[in-house]
């Protein structure tokens, strides 16, 4: 099999918004389905940004004498006296930052720098995945209702900005990933009934997002310095996710993605994608491009099709950290060696 659908899922080191929309769609044309704003600035360490608009909020004081031993940042609570009704989150950036970059697509499609049928997609953290690293376990849960009811905010605007048919939103599922992984020693799971609070909040965040925009799916094991928190062992628990989340959902699921280590091109790896109970509609993307190379990349695609006969190839995460833009353009090229254009579909094939 030669894949014929690409996909990115969120950060592009590249200088500009401007240069990721001309080079990824110059580079794979009708291959690229949808298309983010690379997330400069801030954004390319995916939730870093959110950090100061915590910070910044009355309701919150540093613990200053724990510094979170990964970032760096002090842990936020609730500082004294505070009320529920106290704790409530503004705009939180991501719809300002969606209608602007959405503009220069509008730009980039005009120009004929992207395909006519390519969507603008916009990759948004879960809640649960900015608060619980930033802030203490005993006040996450309030925190975090509150951050969820302003996320929520964020997807409505960003809906009625944005026409429905220029439109994907994409979930990047990261520390609940790690979570249901659940080997990663100092990252375990804050719930009793895991599999229940990870879907419950799954089942909200896919609700606030209309039936006419697509919704994916980015299954994430981390990018910290450009690799993953922890290893998956293979892809049984993002096979086990993936499933849950058919279940749970009830709208439709335009993609799912899962990311593929760059030393697993063996059979034992991708043999639970046997069990994958993938919907007629939506679509699958592997992450198994590397800068390894061609070669080395279609190893891994002749190995996945054994298991699973029709994908789409991406990254296994985002190509901003710790990557030059010459990286992130040779990874382009290596999407576009191994792939092939989509057929153009008449009334006569």
């Amino acid at each position: 099999m030669i894949p014929d659908k690409v996909h990115f899922v969120g950060s592009i080191a590249l200088d500009s918004v401007e240069e990721v929309f001309s080079t990824l769609g110059t580079i794979l044309g009708r291959r690229l389905r949808r298309v983010p704003d690379g997330e400069p600035g801030g954004r390319r360490l995916w939730i870093s940004w959110q950090y100061p608009l915590l910070r910044a909020q009355p309701f919150l004081k540093p613990d200053t004498a724990h510094p979170n031993p990964t970032s760096g940042f002090f842990p936020l609570g609730l500082a004294e006296n505070v009320s529920p009704a106290d704790i409530r989150f503004g705009e939180l950036g991501y719809a300002r930052e969606a209608r602007a970059s959405y503009q220069d697509f509008l730009s980039a499609r005009q120009g004929g720098k992207l395909a006519a049928g390519t969507k603008f997609q916009v990759s948004l953290p879960t809640p649960f995945a900015v608060i619980f690293p930033f802030c203490l376990a005993k006040d996450e849960p309030l925190i975090e209702s509150a951050y969820e009811s302003a996320m929520l905010r964020e997807v409505d605007t960003i809906c009625r900005a944005i026409p429905h048919r220029d439109l994907c939103i994409q979930w990047d599922i990261c520390l609940e990933m790690i979570h249901w992984d659940g080997r990663l020693p100092y990252m375990q799971a804050p719930f009793d009934d895991l599999q229940r609070e990870v879907m419950q909040r799954m089942k909200r965040l896919s609700g606030a997002v209309p039936n006419d925009v697509e919704l994916g799916f980015h299954l994430c094991y981390g990018d910290w310095d450009a690799k993953h928190f922890i290893e998956p062992v293979d892809m049984g628990k993002l096979v086990e996710f993936a499933n849950a989340l058919f279940k749970t959902v009830d709208r439709p699921i335009t993609f799912i993605h899962m990311p593929v280590p760059a030393d697993r091109s063996d059979d034992a790896y991708f043999q639970p994608l046997t069990a994958l109970q993938l919907l007629p509609a939506t679509e699958l993307y592997l992450g198994l491009v590397h800068a390894d190379g061609a070669d080395k990349t279609r190893e891994r695609i002749s190995t996945a099709t054994k298991y699973f006969p029709n994908f789409g190839i991406a990254t296994e995460c985002g190509i901003a950290r710790a990557r030059t833009p010459e990286l992130v353009k040779r990874l382009i090229q290596i999407h576009a060696e191994v792939s092939q254009e989509p057929a153009i579909l008449t009334g006569r094939t």
